[in-house]
């Protein structure tokens, strides 16, 4: 598994179509790993998503997430909905505010965790177990990667007891 642009963006609007169009060829060719592709910009995602596969939907080993940090940032959520993503996720973290109603039809995989370094924001347990359980009634897939603070794994990984470690497997198979 493949977090591409671990530490940017693949759609900043200063990165040339050319350069994604060369990265999403590399990926399309190497079918034998999974690629994450990540971004906070959302529309311009799902517009070139649209323009490369049309009707078509990605390849099932390009998964396409969107951040989403708190209740503000829920409008990405449509716009990956709206994407031709083979998979698509949800990547709730750093979670610093409560999300609220989730609408999680065309939704694959959910990642929550809470923010860490020396001025980490708090996450209260009712935002993650609120998020956790809209996705268990849901079916989708859902990950809990940590709950944060000083370093990323100070506050442990464990919601009420239990480790929440999910993939979307049923998706992982699919072309």
């Amino acid at each position: 598994m493949i977090f591409v642009n671990s530490m940017s963006d693949l759609f900043h609007k200063e990165i040339p179509r050319s350069f994604i169009d060369s990265v999403f060829e590399t990926m399309e060719c190497a079918k034998w790993h999974t690629f994450q592709v990540l971004t906070k910009r959302s529309s311009l995602m799902r517009d070139y998503l649209v323009h490369r596969y049309r009707e078509a939907h990605g390849p099932a080993h390009i998964w396409c997430g969107v951040s989403v940090e708190d209740n503000r940032a829920k409008s990405r959520i449509a716009h990956l909905r709206n994407a031709p993503a083979g998979l698509r996720f949800l990547s709730i973290e750093p979670l610093i505010g409560p999300i609220g109603h989730l609408d999680l039809a065309g939704i694959d995989w959910v990642i929550v965790g809470g923010e860490s370094g020396p001025s980490a924001r708090p996450i209260l347990a009712d935002w993650a177990r609120d998020i956790r359980d809209q996705c268990v009634d849901a079916g989708v897939a859902f990950f809990f990667k940590q709950w944060g603070g000083l370093r990323p794994k100070s506050g442990g990984r464990s919601i009420d007891g239990e480790i929440w470690d999910q993939l979307p497997s049923a998706r992982l198979t699919a072309s």
